[in-house]
C-alpha cells in the first residue's frame, strides 16, 4: 500500500542551489562547468581593442608546441620511399569534420605533399587510394610534388564510394617497394575514416611480410580506434592517432613529415653511390628516359649519359641515385636539428632587440615572448623562432659565433 507523503520527502531547491553555488564559489563557476573548454575566454582584447594580435599569438604557440620535439642526435634514414594511402570510401562522406572528412583529407594531403617535399627533398613519394574493396595507384614513387597535388586535384581519383579494404592497400604498396634499395626506408601512412575493411584474406599474413620487409606503417584514424589497425602499428613499429577535431588532424599527419628514427635490425649501407648530374639547355627537344617524353633541357646522368626530367630520382638505365648538392644539403639538417629554443618572459633584463631581425621586443603586437638559444645565449622574436626551426635549420647566433 502506497504510504502518504510527508513534507520530508520534498527537497528545498533554493537550499539546494545555495549549497553548490557556495561549493563552487571558489572556482568561479558551478562543477558541471568544469566540463567544457570555454575557449572565448582566453580571448582578450588589446589596447587597440583588436583580437588578430590575440588570435596570431595563440596560432604560434600552438605552432611552436608541435614544433618542440626531440633534438637528441640518432640515426636516421633521410633517403625515404613512403606511400600515401587515402581511405576514399562511403565513410568519408561524413561531416564531422568540416566541411567533410574526404574535402578536409584532399587539402590537408597537399599539404602534406609540399611539407614532405620541402623537409625531405631526396625522398620519393606515392599515393594510393582505397574504394570498393580494392586499392588504386593514384602515383608511382617520385620526388615531383607537382604530380602528387595534380592527381591529388583531380576530381574522379577523389570519389568516394564503397568499402575501404586495407589488405589490398597494404599489398599494393607493399610490391611497388620491392625494387627499394637497402639505404631507403620504407614507409605507409594510411588516413583511414572506416570502421571496417573488405579483406580477401588473412591480414594478418600481410602484417607479417610487412614485418619481415621492414615496412613502417603509421595510421591517421578520423572515426573510433580499430584494434587491427592498432596491432598493425605496433607490429611494424609505427604510430597511430585518432584525429580529435581538425587542427588535431593536421598535427597527427605533420608528425609524419620528419624522419622516423632507423629500425634497430635493419642493415644500413654506410656508403651510398650518388651522382651529381649537371643541367642540359638544348635546343631542340629530344627524349627522356624517365617518361619518355619530348623535352627541352633535363639532367645528364653522370655514368650512362642518359637525360632525365627532375632531381632526385633514380637513373632508369644504370639505377645510380641522381641528386643536387642543395638536396643533399637540406636533409642533413635532420641528422643534426637545431635545439629547441628556451622561453624568456619578455620584460626579463636581457637584449632589448630581436638577434635575427632586429625588431625590438617591446614593439612586438603578437609576441609574449622572446626566446633564447641555449647554445650562443643569443635572443629571438617568436616568428625568427618558427624561421630557424621550420626553414633555416640553423641558428644565426651559432653561426656567427662560428664564423668569429
Amino acid at each position: 500500500m502506497a504510504r502518504k507523503p510527508t513534507d520530508e520527502d520534498y527537497i528545498d531547491v533554493d537550499d539546494t542551489y545555495d549549497a553548490n553555488q557556495d561549493e563552487d564559489a571558489g572556482t568561479g563557476g558551478y562543477a558541471w562547468e568544469e566540463e567544457y573548454k570555454r575557449s572565448w575566454d582566453i580571448l582578450q582584447e588589446d589596447s587597440e581593442g583588436r583580437l588578430s594580435s590575440v588570435v596570431s599569438q595563440l596560432q604560434q604557440q600552438r605552432k611552436r608546441r608541435r614544433l618542440l620535439k626531440d633534438t637528441a642526435i640518432i640515426q636516421r634514414g633521410i633517403i625515404r620511399h613512403l606511400f600515401v594511402i587515402i581511405d576514399l570510401s562511403e565513410a568519408m562522406n561524413e561531416k564531422d569534420l568540416r566541411p567533410s572528412r574526404v574535402e578536409l583529407t584532399l587539402t590537408y594531403a597537399q599539404q602534406f605533399v609540399i611539407e614532405f617535399f620541402d623537409q625531405n627533398p631526396i625522398s620519393q613519394l606515392g599515393i594510393i587510394a582505397t574504394r570498393d574493396g580494392i586499392a588504386e595507384k593514384l602515383t608511382e614513387l617520385s620526388g615531383n610534388p607537382t604530380d602528387h597535388i595534380k592527381a591529388l586535384k583531380t576530381k574522379k581519383n577523389t570519389e568516394t564510394s564503397g568499402e575501404a579494404s586495407l589488405q589490398n592497400s597494404l599489398q599494393l604498396a607493399r610490391a611497388s617497394m620491392l625494387g627499394v634499395p637497402s639505404h631507403g626506408s620504407k614507409e605507409v601512412l594510411l588516413i583511414f575514416g572506416s570502421l571496417t575493411t573488405c579483406d580477401p584474406g588473412d591480414i594478418h599474413e600481410t602484417i607479417d611480410l610487412l614485418k619481415k620487409e621492414m615496412v613502417r606503417v603509421s595510421i591517421v584514424g578520423l572515426a573510433a580506434e580499430v584494434q587491427i589497425c592498432r596491432v598493425l602499428c605496433e607490429s611494424t613499429k609505427g604510430s597511430y592517432g585518432i584525429v580529435l577535431n581538425e587542427a588535431h588532424y593536421k598535427d597527427l599527419l605533420f608528425e609524419a613529415v620528419p624522419p622516423p628514427a632507423v629500425l634497430p635490425n635493419k642493415n644500413t649501407s654506410n656508403l651510398v653511390t650518388m651522382g651529381f648530374p649537371r643541367r642540359l639547355v638544348e635546343d631542340h627537344a629530344t627524349f627522356c628516359v624517365c617518361h619518355s617524353k619530348l623535352t627541352v633541357g633535363g639532367y645528364i646522368c653522370p655514368k650512362c649519359k642518359s637525360k632525365v626530367c627532375e632531381l632526385p630520382s633514380d637513373c632508369d638505365i644504370c639505377g645510380l641515385t641522381l641528386v643536387s648538392s642543395p638536396h643533399l644539403a637540406r636533409s642533413y639538417h635532420h641528422l643534426f636539428p637545431v635545439d629547441n629554443f628556451d622561453e624568456i618572459k619578455i620584460n626579463s633584463e636581457h637584449g632589448t632587440h630581436c638577434f635575427s631581425c632586429l625588431t625590438q621586443f617591446d614593439k612586438l603586437e603578437t609576441a609574449a615572448a622572446k626566446f633564447s638559444c641555449p647554445k650562443c645565449a643569443q635572443e629571438f622574436c617568436a616568428e625568427c623562432d618558427m624561421f630557424v626551426h621550420e626553414v633555416l635549420h640553423n641558428c644565426p647566433g651559432c653561426w656567427s659565433v662560428g664564423k668569429k
